[in-house]
């Protein structure tokens, strides 16, 4: 379908989008990639009168190290977040969960901050920002905040911005030195939602878990961070009966629908399973 009529703005500055957001209120929408928002305006399930392009704003781009933390400008596409040397020697889970991101056309223009920002439910990004102790940096009319991850989603596509806010940048604290991690997705075919996955980063020590933070994808409203199954895992080998422990407490926070990926049961089962896979697989990574 063709979405309907609309005016476009393309504002140079952060101040000057959240201006024209305030004002336009309701009325307005902010795009970055547009991967999501141009295919509801499709199916006429977004209407908005106004859009708001982020992709002008050079202060919305690029990745750098501050201090302990990476923080990754909103703009920045999911093909820059595989090219960076700097989130490969570092966060490279990101790299990882990029590359399971659509397909190569979409990485080239679809943004991290997109990904992260409107709260679908099927988009990789939000779980795995869950899963290390993200936060945003959200500038609006009363100046700069910043939400952690794990309180920025309320409901499918409900998220901590207020009107006229523009999510600016991603913070994700450095993990550790040697750690394991994985993102392990389960999907119909190449550039789909995911039926289900399960991001992983845990840290070693004398062949115990010493800590471990799990985020799941699409299995709910919201993503989920499962920090239950998480604590089970903590100082334990990773043996198979704790393993299957914390998938069942990891199942148990699962809510998925039932649509054309499968009944809501399989897709709950899915769910543990791309967590024991991902379990695995960063054990094995994982040093020390």
């Amino acid at each position: 379908m063709i979405p309907g009529s609309f005016e476009y703005h393309r504002p140079s500055s952060v101040q000057e989008a959240i201006g024209l957001l305030a004002k336009l209120g309701d009325d307005g929408r902010a795009i970055a990639g547009g991967h999501t928002l141009i295919p509801m305006m499709k199916l006429r399930l977004a209407t908005p009168a106004h859009l708001v392009d982020l992709s002008g704003i050079a202060d919305l781009k690029g990745i750098r190290a501050d201090g302990s933390d990476i923080v990754i400008g909103a703009m920045t596409t999911q093909h820059e977040l595989i090219g960076s040397d700097l989130l490969a020697s570092n966060i490279p889970i990101l790299r990882e969960t990029s590359l399971q991101v659509a397909d190569p056309q979409v990485r080239y223009v679809g943004t991290l901050g997109g990904n992260v920002a409107n709260g679908d439910p099927g988009n990789d990004m939000p779980a795995v920002m869950m899963c290390l102790g993200a936060s945003y940096h959200v500038m609006g009319k009363g100046g700069e905040r910043r939400v952690a991850a794990r309180e920025f989603y309320q409901g499918a596509y409900f998220t901590a911005l207020e009107d006229g806010d523009v999510l600016t940048a991603i913070r994700i604290p450095v993990p550790p030195a040697g750690h394991g991690y994985a993102y392990e997705k389960l999907k119909r075919k190449i550039g789909d939602y995911a039926t289900a996955a399960a991001a992983v980063v845990l840290t070693m020590s004398g062949g115990k878990v010493a800590d471990c933070s799990i985020g799941l994808t699409n299995v709910a409203e919201t993503p989920l961070w499962a920090e239950e199954a998480a604590k089970i895992l903590n100082g334990s080998s990773l043996d198979a009966a704790t393993v299957k422990r914390a998938v069942a407490a990891a199942e148990a926070i699962t809510a998925p629908a039932a649509d054309a990926r499968g009944p809501a049961a399989y897709r709950t089962k899915m769910a543990g399973v791309m967590l024991a896979r991902a379990l695995a697989r960063a054990k094995s990574k994982a040093r020390g």
